[in-house]
């Protein structure tokens, strides 16, 4: 399958009231997706409600399921508490979840479908944040694509990709452990300050990695995994299993979110392949992450369980070389160009990283925002306890076209930018035309007023007439495609139509 596998992104982004520091997070949150909901016209779809039903967030892929009783309240996310949750014609979902307002992307077929429904996202916040703002009394809201409030919280940038069900979980464990300790070193997006609280002075490259407690776990808010564990495929579960990533960092770099999501992909296809990586087992996995973070150097040596000892970008070396060969022996001349494209960029990368980390500022969050900070630093002779870099670390994520530092580096062309505006303003308003998310959407902007309720797996249909809702599943992620239903929407003029079509 190479990197082309059914994936998606979903991140919560930090959001804040200036001068007005205890306002009520899940208020705010959902007056911005309600805003949101008003500009675009949404609204008229207020009937339409997630199927929660079609989610089963205590299902453990070790082989049980997790009382309820004994869940953190924050696991059940299958509880409908009322808040604000649209279905988006994008076949994208924006809700609010933990008091943050999230942004799921539609599921897409390779890394740079999800580079750009990722930014249609950051589109989208910003102009719920926009409008949630002119409302009559209301505060500025603002809104950041970060991790943490430096005050001991963190929020997640989570991702998702489709596995085939026959991989033993053990493998999955194995081989992606290592691998996500040092994936850090090219979708780190940076921070300021050591630790959970950020008290320590310093910088490291993940805003995530010190959050991080146990090896394997259910949980994604409390003793947080580095290997989640959540079993919920939202497909045929005799066949998949939805690999549910919890350890990364919200990018801003694109070309750190396809490399994050492009290699991830090829080290699937290792696993799936049963192609066994020897002698990569950290020693100490959750303080070799940590340290991993800490080392801005790259240069630190950690100790697997053999006693070899190795550097995250010597691991990193290990994973790129095993991917290429394996590649080229199953594909060779007839590898498609994403995938040599996702080889090629992971390459150059690790040869830059190893000569000189800031040669890849245009790439990598983490060097990008250093970059600046040295600059402050050399400048005005700021030590890392320096409030500036603070401010200047929340800047970096600031979603503001004119304000965030990102998207300003972005304007001068010193941060790589891999999608177009005329692309984005695209993917805000429509879906990706080769997953079941083409249904979804086109249902949610032809047929607004009849969506009774979606989820990932259904679309049910509220039709004038019938005696009782009509749910159409949408179990295969591949089906449901434009090529699939895009000539029945062409004939339907009506839900009641798009049925009849279905039925025949």
């Amino acid at each position: 399958m190479s990197v082309h596998r059914v994936m998606g992104i979903e991140t919560e982004y930090g959001i804040s009231v200036p001068g007005h520091p205890h306002v009520n997070s899940m208020l705010t949150s959902s007056q911005v997706v309600n805003a949101y909901a008003g500009i675009t016209g949404l609204d008229r779809a207020s009937k339409a409600r997630w199927v929660y039903a079609d989610e089963s967030p205590l299902r453990d892929a070790r082989g049980f399921d997790l009382s309820r009783a004994d869940a953190d309240p924050s696991q059940l996310t299958d509880d409908d508490h009322g808040l604000a949750n649209l279905i988006l014609t994008n076949g994208a979902r924006f809700y609010v979840d933990h008091a943050h307002p999230e942004y799921s992307t539609p599921e897409v077929t390779n890394p740079r479908d999800a580079v750009l429904w990722d930014r249609a996202g950051m589109v989208i916040m910003q102009q719920a944040a926009t409008a949630a703002s002119a409302q009559p009394g209301a505060l500025p809201i603002q809104l950041y694509k970060n991790n943490t409030d430096n005050k001991g919280s963190s929020y997640g940038c989570h991702e998702n990709y489709l596995m085939q069900r026959r991989t033993p979980f053990a493998e999955i464990v194995r081989t992606l452990t290592p691998f996500f300790i040092t994936r850090q070193i090219m979708s780190g997006s940076g921070r300021v300050g050591l630790g959970q609280e950020g008290r320590k002075h310093g910088y490291q490259l993940s805003q995530r990695a010190d959050f991080f407690e146990v090896e394997v776990g259910l949980e994604t808010t409390l003793k947080r995994p580095i290997i989640n564990t959540r079993d919920e495929p939202h497909a045929d579960p005799e066949l998949h299993r939805r690999l549910h990533v919890i350890v990364g960092d919200a990018n801003l770099s694109e070309f750190a979110t396809f490399l994050k999501m492009g290699t991830t992909a090829l080290v699937l296809t290792l696993i799936e392949d049963g192609i066994v990586l020897p002698d990569i087992t950290p020693e100490k996995p959750v303080a070799t992450m940590h340290a991993v973070s800490h080392d801005v150097s790259l240069s630190k040596p950690f100790s697997l369980q053999s006693g070899r000892r190795v550097t995250a970008l010597q691991l990193q070396w290990e994973f790129f070389e095993a991917s290429a060969k394996h590649c080229q022996d199953k594909f060779g001349s007839a590898m498609d160009e994403q995938t040599r494209e996702v080889l090629d960029s992971w390459e150059t990368l690790l040869n830059d990283l190893e000569r000189d980390p800031f040669s890849a500022a245009d790439r990598v969050d983490w060097v990008a925002k250093l970059s600046l900070m040295e600059g402050y630093r050399r400048r005005d002779n700021l030590d890392w306890n320096s409030p500036r870099l603070q401010l200047v670390d929340l800047q970096y994520s600031d979603i503001r076209p004119n304000r965030g530092l990102a998207q300003l580096l972005e304007d001068r062309g010193s941060l790589r930018r891999l999608t177009t505006a005329i692309q984005v303003e695209h993917a805000v308003s429509s879906p990706p035309e080769d997953t079941r998310a083409y249904f979804r959407g086109e249902c949610m902007r032809r047929f607004t007023d009849s969506i009774a309720a979606a989820s990932w797996d259904s679309v049910i249909l509220d039709v004038t007439g019938q005696d009782s809702l009509k749910r159409i599943p949408t179990l295969d992620p591949l089906k449901g495609t434009r090529a699939h239903v895009g000539h029945l929407f062409d004939e339907a003029q009506s839900a009641e139509d798009l049925i009849q079509l279905l039925r025949r």
